[in-house]
């Protein structure tokens, strides 16, 4: 591995506010990104992005690739939960193997809009409909994840409504942002849309640093709660992620060219939802544990896919 690729990552400002969050929890400082400022900002990240992608979108010519990356990104969120839920559960409960498998089937938008920002800093390119390919991997493997609670949860009385469940996946306020914004980028002409460039681009950057300063902190409050958890959920974060991404990195290579497509879909097969997810699970599965699948997800499988994941996969697809 060419290590430039790795030292630009680990020196990208973003990444460096996300080790301040990091370093400011161990020093005990009171340090903290206001709560309804960094909703804000997750909800500013995803328009955005959203956004963007409906514009390139809207610029591409249908191809082959696009079809078949879209229907490559929905496989991988109906298949991915199935295979973590059976490893899951040779230590974990039903709600508990059901929710973090939903998580790693799902994608981190986060993780998606940071590897963005590394290949633009690297000038690698990309194509805008990898925006529609994330935003449909997030409500598939939150309704296999149910499906999965509700044929192993004993107790019928506690199962969830499925009709409901499927309800709140695709109106989670994350999915539906993601998925309208693709849609009001798509509409937009070239003109209207420059107008708002200093919003949906300029600025983008620098509200990423700042919520990923928020996102180091979060990572460095709940990291001690999930090493008190065991070796299993440890291993599975870091381990899980390193073989979908390294498989996809290779399987991509039979349908996209572009080496930016194929290391965001790698790094959407490897990252895993702290947000969607999340809010489903505490409808769809309320005996489901948070205090393992959140920082399972943010905690470990982030950080390790935005400094050593990235140029992994990245390696494994070609350019060392």
């Amino acid at each position: 591995m060419d290590l430039h690729y790795l030292i630009d990552n680990l020196t990208n400002p973003a990444l460096l506010f996300f080790f301040l969050g990091l370093i400011a929890v161990n020093l005990k400082s009171d340090l903290r990104i206001p709560e309804n400022s960094s909703k804000f900002i997750s909800l500013y990240l995803l328009l955005a992005i959203g956004f963007k992608g409906g514009q390139e979108l809207a610029h591409s010519i249908i191809t082959s690739e696009i079809i078949w990356s879209l229907l490559f990104g929905v496989l991988l969120a109906l298949i991915v939960p199935i295979y973590c839920y059976y490893i899951l559960r040779l230590k974990l409960s039903v709600e508990n193997s059901g929710a973090i498998a939903s998580a790693y089937g799902s994608v981190s938008a986060v993780t998606f809009v940071t590897t963005i920002s590394f290949l633009e800093m690297s000038n690698i390119s990309f194509g805008g409909h990898m925006v529609a390919v994330m935003a449909l991997m997030e409500a598939p493997s939150i309704i296999i994840g149910v499906i999965l609670i509700n044929l192993n949860n004993k107790d019928k009385k506690k199962k969830a409504s499925f009709k409901h469940i499927i309800h709140h996946s695709l109106t989670n306020g994350s999915v539906l942002l993601i998925i309208g914004s693709l849609f009001v980028g798509y509409f937009t002409n070239d003109a209207q849309a420059e107008g708002i460039k200093p919003f949906t681009t300029d600025i983008f950057k620098g509200f990423l640093a700042v919520f990923l300063l928020d996102m180091g902190i979060t990572s460095g409050q709940k990291l001690k709660a999930l090493i008190k958890k065991g070796w299993f959920t440890l291993s599975f974060a870091i381990l899980i992620p390193i073989i979908n991404g390294c498989l996809v990195a290779l399987i991509s290579g039979l349908f996209m060219e572009e080496v930016g497509n194929r290391l965001l879909m790698s790094i959407l097969a490897a990252s895993a939802s702290y947000i969607a997810v999340p809010a489903a699970m505490k409808l769809a599965a309320p005996k489901a544990n948070p205090g393992l699948y959140i920082p399972m997800a943010l905690a470990i499988t982030f950080p390790f896919n935005i400094t050593i994941g990235m140029p992994m996969y990245l390696c494994i697809i070609g350019v060392c």
